[in-house]
């Protein structure tokens, strides 16, 4: 049997009544609020709220006192007012905490040693659509201490007919940038925060997105605990591994005193994306070695996850009595997908995009020469070859076997797999002939007798089909034509045909599903990781090889997972008057994501820049900069300075439903819902404004002034007709028209 110091969970309380203290007092040793003196030193991380309902809200802070070892014991109190005057009865409810008392307004929890000394407390019995204040208390012998005050707000009650307005934010790197964007959204007026992803992340300098500085960096203590990778340029940094790591990630990113104040402001609802665990993962792997080597660490992740739970206020659906278990199977240790209802208008519902999801379409180690998918399959799903595939034969019998012995010969040269990806009896082994040709012209700059090639004179008799090479695989361990700069055309014809490949998993699905088709709110919101719009470059006006093609810039989102993609917005756009509101890209974004074969089978999407994250821009030209192929096209560089260009103004509009791109710039987004509109402005920070913080109130003036406004909504639509995607020009709101 397990004990109970075996589990990680939080308490619960019920709030009670309120209460008008007359005099200063003591219960149970914990001295009254005016005999208190707010200290940070016992409070590092200041203090936080989640996961708002009508009638509760998780309350968060972690207490620090020198070198204890056990646990500390704290004191909660929270009143209707910031003067604390009006104190609201707590009862708790739980019983591996010490009571205060049935009716006491103070409520007298535990900072556990196994929690990283976080104190996590849901609160129930309040009132809903209600400003709460709230407070920690610590004693020592030296007296009684206190954390910073923090307000939070409850959700409206699910019949108040109410408007509704929050922010949503992703991706907070803290190496070498700092978080302004937050400064300026502590400021507004709001109910809540969403966030979607990348709260965290994990590396602490990787040169392809990060650049610390000496006043902003992340050093890890147990760098024997770590993964030390090493950049292609050589450059050696760390990824978080043991629990110890990714606590003092979060240690390091909640010392930001502009991310404090947002806590204390505003009751946040979290999920994570990529970075919390591993850039890139997929379940418990992570990317790093394209392949290389083994990336599956469930010890990693699950440290990943326990770290996350203590630190952040979340409310799980699992119920009250939730506990994080080390000893529980992956991926079940741990469930964040979960729903909220904020009065008659806004259902929240909020997913979780990697924990159940397959590995990448195309993965990172394929062999570049491997027919994917073959001629008669092209045939029968087209009536014939495209243009895109490329000549293949059986490599073992092709002219008898010379070019695999070639082949062969030279893969310790080249690094790759002799079995050229191609499992024991699997069957014939086909090969592009493109692909081995370029592999003997390679070896042929260095012979001074060159070798043969397969002769071009009996490649019109051949079968034409898509090889990982015809989707962009560059190299045999590369996330070129994997994940980054995927060839459209040809990927587009290899989903096709290996069918689905999951990103929620069936159990969330179907649970998504549900909740969406039987929400009674005015909007169904979703809150979701990847961006739904295809993102699609088309240089195929270009006489430059290798530029005159069509690419995707990620099918690590949703682009590379098409079908299940087109199942979900199918499903949303049936309950109509649905919303997703996007993370992960770096970028803003207005669409119209729609189903791949029906155009009017869409819903309405609005994604969000990163808080401080590299901007898609600056990612997409350090991508470029070091793709194998890309690299040498004098004019490649262009495809990334110019990019909204390349995504919304391209002639060909490859993206049909896609509306408005701003890709340099950082920021945040604020929604407002009510009974006949959503209504969304991107708040746009210049990426240059990050470099120094701005965070008093002084320099309130010149932040705000760095920052421009572009606003965005849908309007309620009949049962059955499809949302439609407005813009603010001037004083009027015009309609995108794709067609137009």
């Amino acid at each position: 049997m397990m004990r109970r110091r075996d589990f990680l969970r939080a308490t619960l309380v019920t709030a009670g009544s309120v209460v008008v203290p007359t005099a200063c007092s003591e219960e149970d040793g914990l001295p009254g609020a005016c005999d208190v003196n707010e200290d940070d030193s016992f409070f590092p991380q200041s203090v936080a709220s989640g996961d708002p309902r009508p009638d509760s809200v998780v309350l968060w802070t972690r207490v620090v006192d020198g070198g204890h070892k056990t646990d500390l014991a704290v004191a909660l109190v929270v009143a209707l007012d910031e003067a604390f005057t009006q104190l609201v009865e707590l009862k708790l409810g739980s019983s591996n905490v010490a009571v205060a008392g049935s009716g006491s307004t103070r409520a007298s929890v535990s900072a556990r040693a196994e929690l990283d000394y976080c104190v996590k407390v849901k609160v129930s019995g309040l009132s809903p659509g209600t400003t709460y204040y709230y407070r920690f208390y610590y004693t020592t012998g030296e007296g009684c201490f206190s954390s910073r005050v923090g307000r939070t707000r409850t959700a409206p009650a699910p019949d108040a007919d109410v408007p509704v307005r929050f922010a949503f934010v992703s991706c907070q790197d803290y190496v070498g940038r700092y978080y302004n964007a937050y400064a300026a959204l502590a400021n507004q007026q709001i109910d809540f925060v969403v966030h979607l992803g990348d709260y965290i992340y994990e590396t602490t300098g990787d040169p392809s997105f990060q650049t610390p500085s000496e006043q902003r960096k992340v050093a890890l203590s147990d760098v024997n605990g770590a993964l030390t990778l090493t950049s292609a340029e050589g450059v050696a940094y760390h990824a978080a591994r043991s629990l110890n790591n990714y606590r003092e990630l979060y240690k390091t990113y909640r010392s930001d005193r502009a991310l404090q104040r947002l806590h204390e402001r505003f009751p946040m609802i979290v999920v994570w994306d990529d970075h919390e665990f591993s850039d890139d993962c997929h379940g418990a792997t992570a990317t790093y070695s394209n392949g290389r080597e083994p990336e599956t660490d469930v010890d990693r992740r699950k440290a990943a996850n326990q770290a996350w739970f203590e630190y952040m206020p979340v409310d799980y659906p699992a119920g009250d009595d939730f506990r994080y278990s080390k000893a529980a199977k992956y991926p079940e240790d741990i469930t964040i997908y979960r729903d909220f209802t904020f009065g008659k208008h806004v259902h929240l519902v909020m997913t979780d995009l990697r924990s159940y999801r397959a590995d990448h379409l195309i993965p990172e180690d394929a062999f570049p020469g491997k027919i994917a998918v073959n001629q008669a399959w092209l045939v029968a799903q087209f009536g014939t070859t495209p243009p895109y595939a490329s000549p293949y034969d059986d490599i073992d019998t092709l002219e008898e076997g010379r070019l695999r012995d070639l082949l062969v010969e030279s893969a310790p040269t080249f690094g790759f797999d002799p079995s050229f990806g191609y499992a024991q009896n699997e069957g014939p082994r086909l090969i592009s002939v493109n692909f081995i040709n370029a592999v003997v012209a390679k070896l042929n700059e260095q012979r001074e007798e060159p070798l043969e090639p397969v002769d071009e004179r009996l490649l019109p008799y051949m079968d034409r089909g898509v090889s990982y090479a015809d989707v962009g695989k560059t190299d045999y361990f590369s996330a070129f034509g994997s994940r980054y700069l995927v060839i459209k055309d040809a990927f587009d014809a290899l989903s096709l045909s290996t069918g689905d490949t999951p990103v929620m998993g069936e159990a969330q699905k179907a649970w998504f599903k549900k909740t969406v088709m039987e929400s009674k709110s005015t909007w169904t919101v979703w809150g979701n990781e990847h961006c739904l719009s295809q993102l699609a470059i088309d240089i195929t006006m270009s006489t430059t090889e290798p530029l005159n093609r069509r690419f995707y810039l990620s099918c690590d989102g949703w682009d590379g997972f098409r079908a299940e993609r087109n199942e979900i917005i199918a499903a949303l756009a049936e309950r109509g008057n649905a919303v997703a509101i996007t993370g992960d890209l770096r970028a803003f974004v207005a669409g119209t994501p729609a189903v791949d074969t029906a155009p009017t089978t869409k819903i309405v999407e609005f994604v969000g820049a990163a808080i401080s994250s590299s901007t898609l821009r600056s990612t997409l030209q350090k991508r470029v900069a070091s793709h194998p192929l890309l690299k040498d096209v004098p004019s490649a560089g262009n495809i990334a300075s110019n990019i909204e260009k390349h995504l919304v103004g391209s002639p060909t509009k490859v993206n049909p439903h896609l509306a408005f791109c701003k890709a340099d710039t950082n920021g945040f987004c604020i929604a407002e819902a009510n009974a006949d509109e959503f209504v969304v402005t991107m708040y746009q920070l210049p990426e240059s404004a990050l470099a120094a913080p701005l965070y008093e109130e002084a320099d309130m003036d010149a932040l705000e002034e760095q920052i421009t406004l572009a606003r965005f909504k849908t309007i309620k639509t009949a049962a059955g007709e499809p949302s439609e995607l407005y813009m603010e020009d001037g004083d009027t709101w015009t309609k995108w028209n794709p067609g137009a």
